[in-house]
């Protein structure tokens, strides 16, 4: 497929930032960023080191010399930071730090899935079967999207990791501030008046949710409060997210990505109502997204159970077969609205 061009953005303070894009998966676009003066030249996240992003980030990196006149050769990069533990942003990084021997930077609660990534798989996986048989998924069709998840992990391996984000400590004018739900350690970074934004926020998708009952810091719960974590911020003038387009009202970005949430919320309230009887995440999720196929029924199973996740949280709905819950190791919990 044909690559978005590159594009330059300049922070109130000088800080220059080059977008680079990749193809993560077939069709799949997600962006690098050079970060030039704020410190030591910086590459932040690296693609998923699938098919030719390893290839198109190099060459991306290599054009900003005759493209945008900046001296700079792969080699000069001396930092690299991981916005957050997504193949997609870093399945690429082992591939960098041969390129460039430079330190890996991440917040701790990601850490482990780079510098642990084969036990964090396994962890996860295992959390992934038991979520997917609560939610009522037929045991036959399991495998299939427990292959489906691991699929893309696999040619990942343990990264060392040498640096530690903290939203207290600043580094070279760059800001980190948490944005857990969407990734559990994922940041966003601050430079002046511009946010990297990774997939926190996005121009026209909401990201993706998975409900904490899978992966701790995840959830529907923590995305909002990270939303407001962001809103808090003064005086943000361009977001430049992990894919999409740049966004020059984060703002208002905010409260339509509020909103959409809302909307979904208010649909798996309506699926439940609508269906007469209690329902399983399964159900749930085959009302609200009838023609999902393939990975998308994992990312709509996720989706759902974070949002019924949080109405179950907040007392707007009930488990109904409490005595099978009881009985079984691990049956599918079905619910009805209070």
């Amino acid at each position: 497929m044909a690559l978005p061009p590159i594009q330059r953005f300049e922070s109130s303070g000088g800080v220059r930032l080059y977008r680079i894009p990749v193809e993560a998966f077939p069709g799949f676009i997600a962006y690098a960023y050079i970060v030039l003066g704020a410190g030591e030249p910086t590459l932040v996240d690296t693609g998923s080191g699938m098919g030719n992003s390893n290839e198109q980030l190099i060459q991306g990196i290599e054009s900003l010399q005759v493209d945008f006149n900046e001296p700079l050769a792969v080699k000069d990069i001396r930092r690299i930071i991981i916005t957050h533990g997504h193949i997609d942003h870093f399945g690429g990084v082992s591939f960098m730090i041969e390129q460039t021997d430079a330190p890996v930077a991440v917040h701790p609660i990601d850490r482990r899935v780079l510098t642990a990534h084969e036990e964090r798989v396994v962890v996860a996986t295992k959390d992934l079967r038991v979520y997917l048989e609560r939610a009522g998924v037929k045991r036959d069709f399991l495998p299939t999207l427990i292959e489906m998840y691991q699929f893309a992990r696999q040619h990942v391996h343990n990264i060392p990791v040498s640096i530690l984000l903290d939203e207290d400590t600043p580094l070279d004018g760059m800001r980190f501030i948490h944005t857990p739900g969407h990734c559990p350690g994922q940041v966003c970074i601050q430079i002046d008046d511009a946010l990297l934004s990774a997939d926190h926020i996005l121009s026209r998708t909401t990201p993706n949710q998975s409900p904490e009952s899978i992966t701790r810091y995840s959830g529907l719960g923590h995305y909002f409060e990270s939303l407001q974590k962001v809103e808090r911020l003064d005086g943000i003038r361009l977001a430049l997210g992990g894919h999409e387009d740049p966004i020059t009202d984060v703002y208002g970005r905010i409260r339509e990505i509020r909103a959409s949430h809302q909307r979904k919320l208010d649909r798996a309230l309506d699926a439940i109502r609508g269906a007469g009887k209690p329902q399983s995440l399964n159900d749930i999720s085959r009302t609200m997204y009838p023609n999902r196929k393939g990975y998308d029924i994992l990312l709509a199973l996720s989706e759902v159970g974070a949002h019924v996740e949080y109405l179950y949280e907040r007392g707007h709905l009930a488990v109904c077969n409490l005595d099978e819950v009881e009985r079984e190791p691990n049956p599918a919990l079905l619910y009805a609205v209070i």
